[in-house]
């Protein structure tokens, strides 16, 4: 049963990839935002900004890559929503493959196309003067927190992509996602806020997820910010994936 689910999923999967690399209009719309963003805080406002740090776009970055995943993940509701509308998912159970596969391929080709974006991201950071003397084990730290990020708001996406009726419904939940940085650490400390908005601020999952990533690629100390991100991750992960999977066995039941 494990092997004929991994099959199909890679099978599947496959299928996806080449719907992304037939379209890489997708990622490269998924990255414009954010790099716009790090050209806008670097060269226009960064000036203005107090961040403790003496390169700001060192300080930004981890925002950023946040950013990318969060806006990346409302094409997986997107891609998820037009399958269901075509039919796609009905003719898949018709044949002889495990039920879930269908909806891992979608996960899966999230990642990946995710993970694509981020390294672009990286590439512009490093262009406009992004600078790091992290190990590699620093980095696969980062590329950790970022994929189980990814993971969990891409089990998250797919519950609007089952249940919207619109495209629009479908790939709009991750407006509040994409705004969820700009009331964190990632773009000014924390300790510059008024104190409600603070409070929420540093209580909120991006925040340690940006201060884990900053501390790494910063080679300074993590302190407890790595389990605290970790933590969020995983319980997003695992209430998300519950509801995904309540959802996608009651619509195809």
């Amino acid at each position: 049963m494990t092997t004929h689910f991994v099959g199909d999923t890679a099978l599947l999967t496959g299928r996806s990839l080449r719907h992304i690399t037939r379209s890489l209009d997708t990622i490269i719309t998924t990255t414009i935002m954010p790099i716009a963003f790090l050209l806008l805080f670097v060269f226009v406002l960064g000036g203005a900004i107090t961040s403790g740090s003496d390169s700001y776009i060192d300080y930004l970055l981890p925002g950023i890559l946040v950013i990318t995943v969060a806006s990346g993940v409302s094409y997986t509701a997107y891609r998820l929503f037009l399958d269901l509308q075509s039919g796609i998912f009905e003719r898949f159970h018709s044949m002889p493959i495990a039920r879930s596969s269908a909806l891992w391929a979608h996960v899966l080709t999230s990642l990946a196309a995710i993970a694509m974006s981020v390294v672009v991201v990286v590439l512009a950071a490093l262009v406009m003067g992004f600078r790091s003397g992290a190990g590699v084990l620093a980095w696969l730290g980062v590329a950790g927190i970022l994929g189980l990020f990814t993971l969990a708001l891409t089990w998250l996406a797919v519950i609007p992509g089952l249940t919207a009726t619109s495209v629009d419904g479908a790939s709009a939940f991750s407006y509040p996602l994409i705004l969820l940085p700009f009331i964190s650490s990632a773009f000014v400390p924390t300790e510059t806020m008024p104190g409600p908005v603070r409070a929420f601020a540093e209580n909120q999952p991006v925040t340690a997820i940006v201060d884990a990533i900053r501390a790494l690629l910063a080679q300074q100390p993590v302190g407890t910010d790595i389990w605290v991100a970790l933590g969020w991750c995983l319980g997003l992960l695992l209430v998300a994936y519950g509801f995904a999977m309540l959802v996608y066995r009651r619509r195809f039941a």
